[in-house]
């Protein structure tokens, strides 16, 4: 059963005074920056939970008001308030769900078209445009990390940095491959066609101490970034390619603006990339990070978007399914998120 522990919060928010208020304290930066940020976001679920509870009782009272006095005229705004309220609480029942240790990271988010050439990449555009609705919707900030358009139509691959509390924890949900069925724009014959891409979540590291890369473990390189479909050309080498030696991990960035920014994106990505090989040798089965290795193909994937020969968007590990698919196509996606966490 998931559960919000008040008095929990309480105590952790008079620890984390205690150590605040303790000599020498702020001579840490980091450490001060740290304890800071977790104490506002404790004492942000606070308010939160304290808000809701004031709406419920509340909402109590003018329903005990509208029997006391017979009154019917205030039903419809009872209604809108009940809606209201079991929409917090089920935004509060997800945010609950998230325990793990990088849940409350902001996420790192990987598309790359799979097998379906121009069909893919086109679909991997619309995902695209799906996650950056349900960021908008969410309140998340979004930077693009990397960007690959495609040769005729929509995108080869695209990394982004998602931006906000929890970020890592939500999309965690979305690690797979993403199926497309439907009536292809860029076949004259009017056929229906599969096409696939894959979505990859890491969560982003601050200087993780685990994971230590050292100068002369990687190999960086540098060339001049453009921007989608070749465009605004940069003059200056500003783009930044890292490969680790060892594992040959390669990560690109090179939409920041300058050649330091794009190295520092560059070398969150890699810590990310890093921390997810560490996990995957640690642990046989790999279920906290990464998840089960699969090809972008017919088989493999996480859910199925349908367009024809009727809607329906379904996620194979959970069954949650819906008929609307023009929603979840403009970011409404929390539903599937709910249903994986639940299960998870």
């Amino acid at each position: 059963m998931i559960h919000f522990d008040i008095s929990e919060c309480k105590a952790k928010i008079d620890e984390l005074e205690d150590q605040m208020n303790s000599p020498g304290f702020w001579d840490d930066i980091d450490r001060s920056q740290a304890v800071s940020k977790e104490l506002n976001n404790i004492k942000a679920k606070l308010e939160k939970y304290n808000k809701f509870k004031a709406g419920l009782e509340d909402t109590a009272l003018l329903i005990d008001l509208a029997l006391e006095e017979e009154d019917q005229s205030i039903a419809g705004e009872i209604l809108e308030q009940i809606a209201a309220l079991e929409k917090e609480a089920e935004a509060m029942q997800l945010e609950a769900m998230l325990k793990g240790p990088y849940d409350k990271n902001n996420a790192i988010i990987s598309l790359h078209a799979g097998a379906g050439g121009t069909e893919s990449m086109d679909w991997t555009s619309m995902l695209l445009r799906m996650y950056t609705r349900w960021c908008e919707k969410s309140g998340y900030e979004i930077k693009t990390l990397d960007f690959l358009a495609g040769e005729e139509a929509g995108v080869k691959s695209v990394t982004l940095q998602v931006i906000g509390e929890n970020a890592y924890g939500y999309l965690k949900a979305e690690k797979g491959v993403h199926r497309l069925v439907r009536i292809s724009p860029f076949d004259s014959s009017g056929r229906r066609h599969t096409s696939f891409a894959s979505v990859d979540v890491m969560p982003e590291l601050e200087d993780d101490k685990t994971i230590e890369i050292r100068p002369e473990d990687i190999r960086v390189d540098v060339f001049r970034s453009s921007g989608a479909g070749g465009q605004h050309v940069n003059k200056t080498e500003s783009a930044v390619r890292i490969t680790h030696l060892e594992t040959q991990i390669v990560v690109t960035c090179q939409n920041e603006r300058s050649q330091i920014q794009n190295r520092e994106s560059a070398m969150k990505m890699l810590r990310a990339k890093l921390l997810e090989l560490k996990e995957r040798q640690a642990q046989e089965l790999n279920a906290e990070l990464k998840g089960e290795l699969k090809k972008i193909e017919w088989g493999s994937q996480i859910r199925s978007y349908v367009f024809h020969p009727y809607n329906m968007v379904k996620d194979h590990r959970t069954d949650v399914e819906t008929g609307n698919t023009q929603a979840v196509m403009d970011g409404d996606i929390d539903m599937f998120i709910q249903a994986y966490l639940l299960k998870s």
